[in-house]
């Protein structure tokens, strides 16, 4: 019996080869089954998608919807999701920006392979979803990781370097606000000035703004939709997976110049040739009738972030900036820089299970993420089990 070829013998590409492994999912692994521990690693709730989302997808089945269909999304939703945008943003948004693709990560892949490639560069502030390094780097790419500060004001974006990071081979920016991990939102100061340096080079932006109703200081979050003129370069990447806890669902969407849509339908029948009819009738509901839904996650989160703040503030070890948006607190313990080897200790001795800063790029270096959209009472006892065990470190 002959061995199993080694890789360098495969003549794998290299950008297929230098994806990188996910930190959050290691951890995960690791603790999954763990008998009693609160998984706070991820980044989804602990309500299952409501029923009237779920009884629309079953009355699709029953009626027999399993076929091929549009790959830019079946029409009811792609209107469904311009009026809710419409609605939300006060700006009239057409049904023809709208691609509905198999879930958020979809259309940032979509979105990278239409703007940047082998030989280009594209500029991440971070820490950040290390899904956006994932992606630039399976393009061909390279990521141009921007730090952010922290200090007393707490995390804060830097727009100096971001303009110094620009070089002739830029071809996009990539911008999440409210942000993952760090709950850091940009201002409307911030996103006017990222956008100034994109029409000064000519690139395209990424704007992920998923969390934009999980925002502690208004209705919704400050958006490049109050800025950007028609001719702006930006694709928005959304999913349902947040608002509506429809993460297993896999149903996002894209928004983008209508006059790339032949190009973006090709992309997606080469990559999943549409997204199922009954997935999509599921989203077209939640679209319809999930704000109150949505009001009542954002609710159980604002109390939540306060209770982990409270707790936390009396815990001298604990270093962190109370977030203004999406549902995780970016933590750092004073005296521990390696927070990975910290992650697997807090799941053995406080059954709790995090996110370790290193998964959100070199910036995230001496932190924890905590996701804390769930019951009150888990939050509230993994901080009780978090400042026992770091006081014992």
């Amino acid at each position: 019996m002959t061995n199993p070829p080694s890789l360098d013998r495969l003549s794998i590409r290299a950008n297929a080869l230098a994806a990188p492994s996910s930190g959050i999912v290691e951890v995960f692994d690791y603790g999954r089954n763990k008998p009693g521990l609160l998984p706070l690693w991820v980044g989804e709730g602990d309500r299952p998608t409501p029923a009237f989302i779920a009884e629309a997808a079953r009355k699709s089945l029953a009626e027999g919807e399993t076929f091929y269909t549009y790959q830019a999304g079946i029409p009811s939703l792609r209107e469904a999701i311009a009026a809710y945008l419409t609605d939300l943003y006060a700006k009239p948004v057409a049904a023809e920006r709208i691609f509905v693709t198999s879930g958020g990560m979809h259309a940032l892949q979509i979105a990278t392979t239409l703007a940047a490639g082998p030989g280009d560069e594209v500029i991440v502030p971070t820490p950040a979803w290390p899904n956006f390094i994932g992606a630039v780097t399976v393009s061909g790419a390279s990521p141009c990781e921007v730090p952010m500060r922290f200090g007393n004001a707490g995390w804060q974006i830097d727009i100096e370097a971001i303009a110094s990071a620009v070089t002739p081979r830029t071809r996009l920016i990539v911008i999440n606000s409210p942000a993952n991990p760090t709950g850091w939102t940009a201002s409307t100061e911030e996103l006017a000035a990222i956008l100034e340096i994109a029409r000064k080079h000519g690139l395209w932006i990424i704007a992920d703004e998923i969390y934009g109703q999980f925002y502690y200081e208004g209705a919704r979050a400050p958006s490049f939709r109050d800025l950007m003129s028609a001719d702006d370069r930006i694709f928005f990447v959304q999913t349902m997976s947040k608002n509506w806890a429809m993460t297993g669902w896999r149903v996002g969407w894209l928004e983008a110049p209508a006059v790339l849509g032949q190009t973006i339908v090709n992309l997606i029948q080469y990559s999943s040739s549409g997204t199922a009819v009954f997935s999509q009738r599921a989203a077209e509901a939640a679209i319809r009738g999930g704000e109150d839904f949505i009001r009542e996650q954002v609710t159980q989160a604002r109390h939540n972030r306060d209770l982990l703040v409270e707790a936390f503030s009396r815990a001298p070890r604990f270093r962190f900036a109370p977030p203004q948006g999406a549902f995780y607190l970016f933590f750092g313990v004073e005296g521990v820089e390696d927070t990975r080897r910290l992650a697997f200790h807090l799941i053995d001795e406080a059954n709790v299970g995090l996110a370790p800063g290193t998964a959100f790029g070199a910036r995230g270096q001496g932190y924890l993420r905590l996701c804390y959209l769930r019951r009150s009472d888990d939050i509230a006892e993994a901080a009780e089990r978090l400042v026992r065990a770091v006081n014992a470190l």
